[in-house]
């Protein structure tokens, strides 16, 4: 009986350590969550940003001017 005494008290150790390491990885997925997620928003910020700074290289028709087989 010692001996199954002794491999519970193993297994609830290791169960215990388990559930420690769980928790800090679970805390750690959260903080990087956060972190993408402000990363996002500065992108997104970024981007309209430059959306609105930068023309289009794409000139409309109206601004083409006609091939010169015309």
């Amino acid at each position: 009986m010692e001996g199954l005494g002794q491999r519970v008290e193993d297994l609830e150790t290791k169960l215990a350590f388990q559930e420690a390491t769980i928790d800090e990885l679970n805390n750690e997925v959260i903080a990087l969550n956060k972190i993408v997620a402000e990363q996002q928003y500065q992108l997104q910020l970024i981007v309209t940003k430059l959306k609105a700074i930068e023309p289009s290289n794409i000139a409309s028709q109206s601004e083409e001017t006609p091939p010169p087989h015309y």
